[in-house]
């Protein structure tokens, strides 16, 4: 199977999390459209992911179909990260800066309600190693519509540590937890095809080529 692929479309200017901005029109959809499984997930679940890059941060729109009941918090708090964020519906985007060490990630969560997730991990041999504590500085906003959701993230770049290079490639992947009990669904822009749910499985991420 080869490696999936996405580009990061370049903008001038900041564009924070304006959900409406014109320039995400630039930038080419990525499709999440099959559980972690590798199964197709039926249209009404699918989402798509938008990313661009701008000297400050790279900002991050996701769009989900949304046709079933939403499973979120009753009484979200954004004013900090919300543990356990993965058990309701959510979107998440995991990053490894340095393509070489993709066992070395960022993992950023946002759900429908605003409320969002920072976590920095390290796969060693003992097992996965997670900072609780870190601190990226992410920015969401989010929209709950008809059978639609949106959300934005704006992730800057110190939160990496370095900023990339136009033509630069950094490993990805990109999620849609969405539903509840036995019907709920995992969805994957590139399959991690484990025997149960797991999102994190770095040599499944693909690329994200920052354009120029």
């Amino acid at each position: 199977m080869s490696e999936r692929l996405a580009r990061a479309a370049k903008v001038e200017t900041d564009v924070g999390t304006a959900l409406d901005h014109a320039a995400w029109a630039t930038a080419s959809p990525i499709k999440i459209e099959r559980y972690w499984s590798g199964e197709p997930a039926p249209l009404r679940r699918q989402a798509e992911a938008r990313v661009l890059w701008s000297s400050e941060a790279l900002h991050v729109l996701f769009v989900g179909r949304q046709h079933e009941a939403l499973v979120v918090n009753d009484a979200p708090q954004t004013q900090k990260k919300s543990l356990g964020l993965w058990e309701r519906d959510v979107c998440e985007i995991f990053i490894a800066p340095d393509a070489e060490r993709p066992e070395r990630y960022f993992e950023f969560e946002a759900a429908p309600t605003g409320e969002w997730l920072d976590l920095a991990i390290e796969w060693r041999p003992e097992g996965r190693k997670t900072d609780w504590d870190y601190a990226s500085g992410m920015c969401v906003a989010a929209s709950i519509e008809h059978e639609r959701v949106r959300i934005a993230m704006r992730l800057p770049w110190h939160a990496f540590g370095r900023k990339p290079r136009a033509g630069e490639f950094w490993r990805v992947n990109l999620f849609r937890c969405i539903g509840a009990g036995p019907d709920r669904g995992y969805l994957a822009w590139s399959p991690t095809r484990t025997p149960q749910p797991n999102f994190h499985v770095p040599e499944a991420f693909g690329r994200l080529v920052f354009g120029d």
